[in-house]
């Protein structure tokens, strides 16, 4: 007998997408591709919590909707697809087009009056103001049946 050591990337695709467990419905699938489609950074700065999102090729007044409720920030970026001349030959892409959403939690202590946002090459930047309040840790007691 000898032993083939395989990889993941040996397996057809349907075997492979079945070793997947978190990742078995199609939707999940979509959430994750949403998300790397908006790549965003995130960092505490001059008691502001700012995020930062890569979204270039857009026009910010008519392509993205951003609202923060509930302790979340909601981004959702529009890419309408390029029309290329009737002359265009051997043309790939692999630039995204269409609706693409990024959820964000916001940190205890973040203000959801005030929020800025601001649009430069390429980069939307939003600025949440902090207003100092911190979480406080509360034991859960477990019952047991």
């Amino acid at each position: 007998m000898t032993l083939t050591r395989r990889s993941l990337f040996d397996l057809d695709w349907p075997t492979w997408m079945n070793q997947m467990a978190p990742f078995e419905r199609t939707d999940a699938w979509m959430d994750l591709l949403n998300e790397a489609a908006i790549r965003v950074e995130e960092f505490e700065m001059e008691k502001n919590y700012v995020i930062r999102a890569e979204v270039p090729g857009i026009d910010p007044e008519k392509d993205v909707e951003l609202s923060v409720a509930g302790g979340v920030l909601r981004l959702m970026v529009h890419r309408q697809k390029e029309s290329h001349g009737s002359d265009a030959r051997h043309y790939r892409s692999e630039f995204r087009y269409g609706s693409f959403t990024r959820l964000v939690a916001l940190p205890v202590g973040a203000s959801e009056e005030d929020v800025k946002a601001k649009y430069d090459d390429g980069i939307l930047e939003v600025r949440i103001p902090l207003n100092g309040s911190q979480a406080h840790e509360r034991r859960i007691p477990i019952s047991k049946h």
